[in-house]
């Protein structure tokens, strides 16, 4: 999407940057550009919803997986400012499959988080849960020296992952995979409600419907990955974010939402300039402004201290973040 937000879908297609050919083994595991189409997918694509903000994301993450067996992850930065950080997610996941491929033990990961992307280092976690979800393998730490809780996000990706290759299974029938401890559920849920914001193109009457038919246990977690999804991918209008804090009051879990938008909006914060429909979401969805709302996250990570690392401090991070919410709203 352009800065002037006329900029057609096909103008970005012909004014994006291109990639060489992956050579020797690594052109086998390049993705097909044809990947990032949800339609193909059977994806619900509402009238007068932006898909192309759906779109676009999954082009930019096939991008940034392609720009690393092309051995050209510097063209990531010609990326929009705006789209980068699926890029980053992209080379992400090519990093973990290439890691795991070839035992590495995360080499490939770390040295990206430790350069190109360590101003996108929510995005590479997501993307390194991918890449263990494409190789069907449990995910675990990723690599050495991981930031101790922001590691667990890749629970999230492989969640993303796992569900959108396999929606009729994780989303119609709403299965959980086996190879996935029971403290691994919770933060898989947030993936796959991040899957299910792009599954049902943004509408929040379907999204509500379709929570609601998943077991109470799971839906706190379904609607923090839907308030991160709408808030870092963007795709609906305002009337739709008012909806959707209206039907997650509704349903419970209204702090849940909060919760995910305001780790959304502190990665983007973390990551440039915010897009316009963050700024948007954010204060419909957590109630104040994109700054405040990426201070509870960063207020809680400092409260539990440097020794936090176990998936029940990761929680305990989300459960300070909805506390910050909470004591908002009442004042």
């Amino acid at each position: 999407m352009g800065d002037t937000g006329t900029t057609t879908f096909l103008d970005q297609v012909r004014t994006e940057p291109t990639l060489s050919p992956a050579r020797g083994w690594r052109r086998f595991l390049a993705k097909d550009a044809r990947e990032s189409d949800l339609g193909r997918r059977r994806f619900r694509l509402r009238e007068g919803a932006s898909p192309t903000e759906f779109a676009d994301a999954e082009k930019s993450y096939v991008f940034g997986f392609n720009a690393v067996m092309s051995r050209e992850i510097e063209k990531i930065e010609e990326v929009s400012a705006e789209q980068r950080p699926f890029g980053y997610e992209g080379a992400a996941a090519a990093c973990t499959v290439l890691d795991l491929l070839t035992l590495t033990r995360g080499r490939r990961l770390h040295e990206l988080l430790a350069g190109p992307a360590q101003h996108h280092r929510h995005a590479a976690y997501l993307g390194a849960g991918r890449g263990y979800a494409l190789l069907r393998l449990r995910p675990f730490r990723g690599a050495r020296r991981a930031h101790p809780l922001l590691r667990w996000l890749a629970v999230d990706g492989f969640g993303f992952q796992w569900s959108l290759a396999r929606a009729d299974r994780m989303v119609g029938e709403r299965m959980m995979p086996d190879l996935l401890t029971r403290a691994h559920c919770a933060v898989f849920d947030q993936g796959l409600g991040r899957l299910l914001w792009y599954h049902d193109g943004a509408s929040a009457g379907d999204l509500a419907a379709r929570v609601a038919g998943f077991p109470a246990g799971r839906r706190a977690d379904l609607w923090s990955g839907i308030g991160f999804a709408a808030t870092y991918t963007g795709g609906a209008e305002t009337d739709e974010l008012w909806w959707l804090a209206e039907h997650a009051g509704g349903d419970g879990f209204r702090a849940h939402l909060a919760q995910g938008c305001a780790f959304a909006v502190a990665a983007r914060l973390r990551s440039g300039p915010l897009p316009g429909h963050t700024a948007r979401a954010v204060p419909i969805l957590a109630g104040t402004d994109p700054e405040e709302a990426a201070s509870w996250t960063d207020r809680a990570l400092i409260a539990l201290g440097h020794e936090a690392h176990t998936h029940e401090d990761f929680r305990n991070w989300q459960a300070q973040t909805r506390r910050s919410w909470t004591r908002r709203l009442r004042t």
